[in-house]
């Protein structure tokens, strides 16, 4: 039997993920007290139950002593429990926003701050987040991105490592982004914006790509960017990362990034475990 226990942040997505789990085939149970987590997981491993594929999820809001979570978990994976151990997180900006768009009150500071909240959850889960088996940072995805991650995962179960990489194109004027680990700068490839006919196109045309990839420079610097990335991405997962992203831009965002980004998604999606998603930032921005 499989046994998947999901868990994070409050605000990350658990709900929806438990949803989609229901919708893979999994009997799921959401909020169950600890103090019946460990005769719930007895149960379930009886010879006799039926049922082969379950999904429980833990929440902070269902008992006031969450911190005893771990050692709960802890112990039946120590006594040999088939459990898996999903957490769900984001960041503690996008948490707030969440909280303050729908108007709810955080669990752990009903009367204060949403910041406080999410600061005490985030210590009260340090320990479980350490020994989950899948981390999974919701910061950036959409409801289809998280679904592909579970799939992945839980249906056509593949290893997975906790990594999402998410290449993005953007221009710098306006701004690099603030979630990125890597800046790689290709303004020093020609510009297709003062090329005729090429202006009103973007990374994502033809006309852009054969233009852009034309100079030897983009190839060469492709091959050092790949090279580069794929030297770090298992020593980020050895140190325990679970979030990179790689932002590439140019002068507007529209052109010569969004072509190199394309042509680096291409190039890594493939290459592992890890999961890896597209962001073209600025795209669509035709300002000055």
């Amino acid at each position: 039997m499989r046994l998947i226990i999901v868990t994070g942040m409050s605000g990350s997505g658990k709900t929806t993920a438990l949803k989609m789990l229901e919708d893979a085939g999994f009997y799921c149970v959401d909020n169950i007290p600890l103090p019946l987590v460990e005769k719930f997981v007895e149960l379930c491993a009886e010879p006799e139950n039926e049922i082969d594929k379950m999904v429980l999820g833990l929440d902070v809001r269902a008992d006031l002593h969450f911190e005893d979570a771990h050692a709960i978990l802890k112990s039946l994976k120590d006594k040999g429990y088939p459990i898996e151990i999903l957490f769900l997180d984001s960041d503690d900006n996008s948490l707030i926003k969440r909280y303050k768009e729908t108007r709810r009150l955080h669990p752990l500071a009903p009367y204060g701050r949403v910041e406080e909240g999410v600061q005490k959850e985030r210590q009260i889960l340090e320990e479980l987040r350490k020994d989950a088996d899948y981390v999974i940072d919701t910061t950036n995805l959409l409801t289809r991105e998280l679904k592909a991650e579970l799939d992945h995962i839980f249906v056509e179960n593949k290893s997975y490592n906790s990594l999402m990489v998410t290449v993005s194109s953007f221009g710098f004027k306006y701004g690099i982004p603030n979630d990125a680990d890597l800046v790689f700068d290709v303004r020093f490839l020609p510009n297709p914006y003062y090329i005729d006919g090429l202006r009103a196109k973007t990374g994502n045309d033809k006309e852009i790509q054969d233009f852009v990839m034309s100079f030897p420079e983009s190839g060469e610097f492709l091959d050092k960017l790949t090279d580069m990335v794929l030297f770090l991405i298992p020593n980020y997962v050895k140190e325990g990362k679970y979030r990179l992203v790689i932002a590439i831009g140019c002068t507007g965002g529209r052109h010569r990034s969004v072509t190199l980004a394309n042509a680096l998604y291409e190039r890594l999606k493939d290459q592992g475990d890890y999961g890896i998603k597209l962001d073209h930032r600025d795209i669509n921005n035709k300002r000055g």
